[in-house]
């Protein structure tokens, strides 16, 4: 079982994958649970069709192919959207894209752990740069408008994760994620399940820098800078420059005299 240990109560049981793929049910029922994320033979059918025949076409044929297929596969789509080759898509009925959304090649969009409908959402003009990996293993994952995600960086909600309009994130950063359990008694690590503490919260118009670490609990105001490589466990008053390992307070973007910290 996951724990938020910030509200001190147990947060929904991680879903182990591995155990899922496991337990009794055809070959075609995971495959439907797993990528698809809709019941139904269409909704299959439209899925393999979609992916299989435009996932990896090259060039503008590529791009007009996934254009005009993709779409389909979500919850909703605003207009312009536009998906590189090779995007591995699981759950998309349970994503939503704003106009304008761009996601470069080999990207993935793993909704499979989303409460709901909208649980993995990315708004207007955003930007996936290649290899992102965007994955809702719990609870939300929610990315504002005019944004942009910098390559091989990994999104991982365990508690949710909310990034605000305008936000900035470098190539190579981790957000999100939690730890696990540790009791020598409990058996191995792996079983014991996680603990959190809390959703990550990353305000409007923040920059964060290449291979930060944002992690559970993390809450960083409008305006802020992250350093790059900086680990950031805690809370990030807006317009505050961190950096650091663990972060603290190095500058302010703030008008007026600097006051030492």
């Amino acid at each position: 079982m996951t724990r938020d240990v910030q509200q001190g109560k147990p947060a929904p049981e991680k879903d182990r994958v591995v155990d899922a793929l496991s337990e009794g049910g055809s070959a075609f029922a995971k495959y439907q649970t797993f990528f698809v994320g809709r019941p139904g033979i269409w909704a299959f059918l439209r899925y393999e069709f979609a992916t299989s025949l435009a996932g990896g076409f090259p060039g503008a044929a590529g791009y007009a192919l996934r254009k005009a297929l993709y779409p389909g596969l979500f919850g909703r789509v605003g207009r312009g959207v536009n998906f590189g080759r090779n995007v591995i898509l699981r759950c998309p009925s349970r994503i939503h894209l704003g106009a304008g959304v761009a996601i470069d090649d080999n990207c993935t969009l793993d909704a499979r752990g989303a409460a709901q409908e909208g649980g993995l959402s990315i708004g207007d003009g955003t930007l996936l740069a290649r290899d992102v990996i965007a994955v809702v293993k719990q609870k939300h994952l929610h990315i504002g408008k005019g944004g942009s995600i910098g390559s091989q960086t990994t999104l991982s909600a365990v508690s949710g994760i909310r990034i605000g309009d305008h936000a900035i994130v470098a190539g190579h950063c981790y957000i999100g994620g939690g730890r696990y359990r540790t009791d020598p008694q409990a058996g191995p690590m792996v079983l014991q399940g996680l603990e959190t503490r809390g959703e990550v919260v990353i305000g409007n118009d923040v920059w964060i820098g290449a291979g930060a670490r944002i992690l559970d609990g993390a809450r960083i105001g409008n305006g802020a800078i992250i350093a790059a490589g900086a680990v950031v466990t805690g809370e990030v008053a807006p317009f505050e420059i961190h950096g650091g390992v663990p972060a603290r307070r190095i500058s302010s973007r703030k008008p007026g005299p600097e006051v030492a910290s």
